[in-house]
């Protein structure tokens, strides 16, 4: 059965809108366990727009289930990771104009550093995973660096089911990027990786994602915070983990 990581970053959004100490996003880590999260998924960015250091250690001292590192290649945040050895690291591209993570990190383009950045994780007791579009040359690309997991980037799959312009769902482009989905679970599986999934994610578009056998684990973080506001942060894991 997959597990569910749940992702955090909003909830430091919301704090440092006021730039105050409220909501705290160490508190949302222990509501989110209580309410079976299996993992506490988290994005140090470079630009620390959301969770910031102060967070990062203390989640790690906090967080008792799985503790994934969303991180880019930058020295700094991987100097970061290597003190931290989060369970896991997930390395993203990171563009301080976007709102969220958009498309998945080219490891073909970046190679060599992202060999490098993974041989020292891997040396410091960390699962390195990619979070990359469903793409076969990308998915040999991660493994031959040396990372043992990796992530679908499930953002365009999620933007069929629920246009961003407002209009109806395309049932065939639904379809087409499901099958991309399923296609590069089995070529990450038939690579030897782990296989997670997330990006865009919701209580209303998982289920042929959960139906699909071989998934890992289940990164979600907006939905879940969202419905939080109206259920409370451990009732909404809750809803999401036994659809997952």
């Amino acid at each position: 059965m997959a597990g569910l990581g749940v992702n955090i970053d909003h909830v430091a959004t919301v704090r440092q809108a006021r730039m105050t100490v409220e909501p705290d996003p160490i508190w949302a880590a222990v509501e989110a366990q209580l309410g079976g999260a299996d993992c506490i998924t988290f994005h140090l960015r470079k630009d620390r727009r959301h969770i910031c250091d102060r967070d990062a250690r203390l989640l790690k001292q906090t967080v008792s289930c799985k503790l994934n590192m969303e991180m880019s290649l930058d020295p700094e945040i991987v100097e970061i990771a290597l003190e931290l050895a989060p369970t896991q690291a997930t390395l993203v591209p990171e563009n301080r104009r976007e709102i969220t993570t958009e498309g998945g990190l080219d490891v073909i383009a970046h190679a060599e550093r992202v060999a490098e950045v993974t041989q020292a994780l891997t040396e410091a007791g960390v699962l390195v995973s990619a979070f990359i579009d469903p793409d076969a040359d990308q998915i040999l690309a991660s493994r031959d660096a040396g990372c043992g997991a990796m992530e679908i980037h499930t953002g365009v799959y999620a933007n069929a089911c629920l246009p961003p312009d407002g209009a109806n769902p395309d049932p065939e482009l639904v379809a087409t990027t499901l099958a991309e989905i399923q296609a590069g679970l089995q070529a990450g599986l038939d690579a030897g990786l782990i296989v997670h999934a997330g990006h865009g994610l919701t209580y209303t578009n998982i289920a042929p994602i959960a139906e699909t056998a071989g998934f890992c684990e289940f990164n979600i973080g907006h939905s879940i915070i969202a419905r939080a506001m109206f259920t409370g942060l451990k009732q909404a894991v809750a809803e999401m983990k036994r659809l997952v």
